[in-house]
């Protein structure tokens, strides 16, 4: 009898969304920009988990910017999802990478400015 668990396939490379939102104020930002941030990443992860899409993985402040970092099997697809929420955010300049594997692995698909 053969174990089921050595018959999965191997998953696929995970694909990446980073997204980066130049934000007013000092280093890290203001307060309230945060709180922008913080809702539109609660509801992109909202989505993204009921589309089976991915996961929104966090976000970064530092530098003068916001950045959101989303993984899942497809890019483009969970972008997708992502996108209502990202150009509702007010922060301007801003644009979104997607990634074919990790960002480690610096295969850019596409830059996406919002």
């Amino acid at each position: 009898m053969q174990d089921a668990l050595f018959d999965l396939p191997e998953p696929g490379p995970e694909h990446a969304v980073i997204a980066r939102f130049k934000l007013g104020g000092d280093d890290r930002g203001e307060p309230d920009q945060w709180s922008l941030v913080f809702e539109a990443e609660r509801s992109m992860a909202a989505a993204v988990k009921a589309a089976d899409a991915g996961e929104v993985d966090g976000n970064e402040f530092g530098g003068g910017e916001a950045v959101i970092f989303a993984y899942g099997p497809d890019a483009e697809a969970l972008y997708r999802v992502m996108e209502p929420c990202l150009r509702a955010l007010p922060f301007r300049p801003a644009h979104v990478v997607l990634w074919d594997g990790e960002p480690a692995d610096n295969v850019v698909r596409e830059r996406i400015d919002l």
